[in-house]
Parts: structure tokens; sequence; C-alpha cells
């Protein structure tokens, strides 16, 4: 069930639609955040650019609108809880990152860069069709790290958002950590534009909204469930049993005192697989969240266990075939069991 581990002092809020919850940015904990880009932006030499905020479904930048999207459940901990339960609701550090990732968005668009032509040679064309499925290519040096999934290789202007967090976070050390690579072009590129520009006020300083809380009709419980992606449903029909057997044991075949539920160990490791096998193969959270969940549930039905003196072991190979399973989803667009692949 999608909101089986919703706190019960915050499900009488699912029937409620999203607009009349009176949701404000001013006075939740998004300014906090909202203060520190500003601060890092000011350390910067970027004097005039402070881009404008407001709650939407997702975080976003509108194409050409230089005004940031902040997801509508980070500006109350009951919609916290909420998004916590159903998708783990991101912590500070990664708040800055997609933070810093959207400023760069509307700092492009602030001093349209990407009207020139240094900018288009450099990034690419700006017109370039968005893809939802695209494919990259692993540890490329064409492109920084920032966000899960490789994303600067998505679309040109994701490039220069990606290159302007890095930039622009403290203590990336980037030219240190990008030095030889070809995406140093970039971040030189980022750093000099950031120098000229830092006393020159915007050629747009404010941007328009395209879709506000206040134009959220659904309530938070039709929210989630249209925002559940089909995707889902192929977890369902994956037959686990076979290749779960591989990574965990009966019970009879490990002494008592070395046991453990291999569905609570599953369980206590969630969050960290979770992270690590979204941030490198790119998939939603949501749905390795799922897939995890899946796992944790038949691991339990087949009562299978974790050697104790295995443990990390047995957690190593299950994160390696939870990669396999996502990286097998994106390239062929459900999930293949491995008789498939033979």
């Amino acid at each position: 069930m999608l909101f089986e581990k919703t706190p019960a002092d915050v499900r009488d809020l699912l029937p409620i639609p999203i607009k009349q919850l009176g949701l404000k940015l001013e006075g939740s904990q998004i300014e906090r955040f909202v203060e520190q880009l500003f601060k890092e932006l000011e350390a910067k030499g970027l004097q005039h650019f402070r881009p404008a905020f407001y709650l939407t479904s997702e975080w976003g930048c509108p194409s050409e609108e230089p005004i940031i999207g902040v997801p509508f459940y980070l500006a109350d901990p009951r919609l916290g809880a909420i998004e916590s339960a159903v998708n783990d609701i991101e912590n500070e550090r990664e708040i800055m990152m997609y933070m810093r990732h959207e400023a760069g968005h509307a700092f492009n668009y602030a001093y349209e860069l990407y009207k020139t032509d240094e900018w288009r040679e450099t990034f690419g064309p700006f017109r370039r069709p968005y893809r939802d499925h695209y494919r990259f290519v692993p540890f490329s040096r064409n492109f920084v790290r920032h966000i899960a999934g490789w994303y600067a290789q998505k679309h040109p202007d994701e490039d220069f958002a990606e290159t302007f967090a890095v930039w622009l976070t403290p203590r990336s050390n980037w030219r240190e950590k990008y030095k030889n690579w070809p995406a140093m072009k970039k971040l030189r590129y980022v750093d000099r534009v950031a120098h000229d520009l830092g006393a020159t006020p915007p050629a747009r300083p404010m941007g328009e909204k395209d879709f506000t809380v206040e134009d959220m009709k659904e309530t938070i419980e039709e929210f989630y469930r249209g925002n559940t992606s089909d995707e889902s449903q192929a977890i369902a029909d994956l037959a686990l049993d076979v290749d779960l057997d591989d990574i965990f044991l009966a019970a009879d075949d490990v002494p008592e005192d070395r046991r453990r539920k291999a569905s609570e160990v599953v369980s206590e490791h969630r969050k960290e697989i979770v992270d690590k096998v979204s941030y490198w193969t790119g998939g939603r959270r949501s749905l390795v969240k799922t897939l995890l969940e899946a796992i944790a549930q038949k691991v339990d039905e087949l009562a299978l266990v974790v050697d104790k003196k295995r443990e990390s072991e047995q957690i190593v190979e299950l994160t390696v075939y939870v990669t396999t399973l996502m990286t097998n989803f994106f390239s062929a667009r459900h999930f293949r069991h491995r008789d498939e692949r033979e």
C-alpha cells in the first residue's frame, strides 16, 4: 500500500486539496536554504543575481524564466512526513544540491547566456529537444557530476546548470577534481562569465511562474497516486525467488546464533542502497525504493536469513543485484529476468 508507512497523525491530510492547505514559502524551512544559497552567490561575487522562489509540484525552473520552483512538501513538516514515507524526502545536503542546480538554470536565463554563440559552442544547442529517457555515457569526463543520474548529459541546459552548481558549491575543489578533464572548459566558462557579470544587474531579473500550489486542485492522496509511476507494476511481475535464494540463505543452512532475518537486514540498509543505486544508475528514487521494499517482502515470505559473519558481503551482493535490475530496466524499459538475458 502506498501510504502504509505514513504516520497516522498526518493521514488526515490525504483527502485535502493541495491548494486548500494554505502553504507559504515565507516562514517555512525553505527560507533558510534560500538564505544559504544567496550567501554562496554573494561569496562568488554575484552581487545582483538573487532569483525568486515559489512553491510548486517539484524542483524546477520554467524554461527561460529566472525563477525557481520548490516542492510544496518542503514547506510543511507534516507533508514532509508523507513524502518521507512514500519517496524518502531530501535531506539538507540534497536540498542545497537541487537549489544550486536550479540556480544554474535561473542564472542562464537571467543573463540570457543561452542566446550567445559561446554558450552554444561550449554546451550545445539550447533548442535541442528534451528526452525523458536519455542514454548516458558512464564516467564520461566531458561532464561534471552533481545530482544523480549523470544528469548533465541529458541536455545542454542541464549541462550548464550542473556545471554552475559544481562551480558554486563551497569547497567543491573543482579546479583540482576536474583537472585535465574536458569538462574543465565548461567550468572555466562559468567562472569567467560569473566574474564578468558579477556587478551587472540581470537582463531579466524576474521570471514568470508556471504552475503553483494555488493551481494544484488534486488532493495529497491523488498527487502521490498520480505520481507513482506505472513502472512499479513491473516490479510485481519480477520472479525474485531464484535470485534471492542465491543471495540469501535458508535458515537451516546457518547456525541459529549467527542468523538474522534477511527482511530486517534489507530494511535496515534500504536507504543507503536506494541512495547509491539511484545515484549511479539515474533511477528514480521511488522506483528503487519500491523495488527494495518488494525484495524485503519476498525474502520475508521465503524465510531467508543472513549469516552475521557474511552480512556485509551479502549487502554488497544485494546492491549489485538491484543495480543490475535498474540498469536492465533503463536499457529495455522493463525489468528483464536473467532467463531473458541468457
